[in-house]
This record gives structure tokens, sequence and C-alpha cells, in this order.
């Protein structure tokens, strides 16, 4: 079927499905985190700094894929694929300083069996690392598709006019941008808990 049939996608419903199952999932945590923290009346746990400066590395790396959906809408070769480039970088390094940011955890002699406060932080970062590692493959792809095949005139405007191309890089910015909003709330969530 010709997908101009579609009022809505399939694709784009099955992105809204997953994001919905997430966001339940995180709200699940959250709310575990909250019932046990009252009915034990436990100490919050404080939120490492790193996690405030990942949160930034993720908004510039959302912010960089928005330019590269923007330079792929007006044909921008060279400036869509140094977009696409500088966002695999940035969730490389959201990802190496996410492992600092535990390390630094560890250190401090907080570790995943400590208590219970100490092992929701740990298990709800966890998570929302592999969804970003799960993401990556993705971004990689258009990266790796965008230099190969984007090399002749002709290639640059058959690569630019493919609409499954560009429903293809509008999910993949959907479901970025859904992992940048998520690690913005849990940081808020744990600040917030910390002066509660």
């Amino acid at each position: 079927m010709d997908e101009r049939n579609y009022l809505i996608h399939p694709q784009y419903l099955a992105m809204g499905l997953l994001l919905m199952g997430i966001t339940a999932l995180f709200l699940g945590f959250s709310a575990a985190y909250l019932y046990n923290r009252v009915q034990a009346g436990l100490e919050p746990i404080q939120l490492p700094i790193l996690f405030v400066f990942n949160a930034l590395i993720l908004v510039g790396s959302s912010l960089t894929l928005n330019y590269a959906r923007s330079y792929y809408k007006e044909d921008k070769t060279r400036k869509y694929q140094q977009a696409l480039s500088v966002t695999l970088l940035l969730t490389i390094v959201f990802l190496g300083s996410q492992i600092v940011a535990w390390m630094q955890m560890y250190d401090r002699g907080l570790f995943v069996n400590n208590d219970n406060m100490t092992s929701y932080l740990y298990i709800i970062s966890i998570v929302h690392f592999a969804h970003v590692i799960a993401g990556i493959p993705f971004l990689g792809i258009f990266l790796y598709k965008s230099i190969k095949l984007m090399k002749e005139p002709v290639s640059v405007l058959v690569y630019f006019s493919d609409p499954y191309k560009k429903r293809h890089l509008n999910l993949l910015t959907m479901y970025w941008h859904f992992l940048d909003f998520l690690w913005i709330y849990l940081v808020l969530f744990f600040l917030i808990n910390s002066f509660i």
C-alpha cells in the first residue's frame, strides 16, 4: 500500500507506542522511588553533578540532530553530514561521561546494593543508558549512508527526495528528543527530591 494513503503512517504509531511504553516504565520507577522513600523514611540520594552536565550534552546532541533534519530539508549535504557526525560524537561523550559518573559514585562508596535510593539511581540511569545505546546504530546508519550515497549530484538529489529516509530521520529525531527530555526529567526529579 502506498504510504500516501495513510492518515498517520504505521511507523509513527509504532514509535508513539514505544515512547508511551518507555514513559510508563520511567514513571513507574519514579513512583516506586517516592513510595519507598516515604514508606521507609529514607534520605534522598544526592545526585552527582556530572548527571547535570550530561543533561547539557544530551541537549546539545538533540540540537545538532535538529540541525541535521533542517539541513536534510534544505538539501545541504556537507552540513547534514557534519550535524549527524557531531550528534554521534556528543552521544558517545554522554555515554563516556555517564560511565565516569557511575565510577565517581562507586568511589564515594555508593554501590548498587547500598540501599534502595542508590539502587534506584543506578537502575534508572542504566535503563536510560541502554535506550541511548539502542539509538546509536540508527544514527550510525544515517551517517554511513549519507557519506556512502551522497557523492554525486544525482545521488544527492535521490537521497534528499526519498520519503522513506525523511520519515526515518523524523522517527529518529522524535526518539532522540524524547530521550533528552526523559534525562532532563530524571535529573530534575532527583534534584527536587534531594531538597525535600
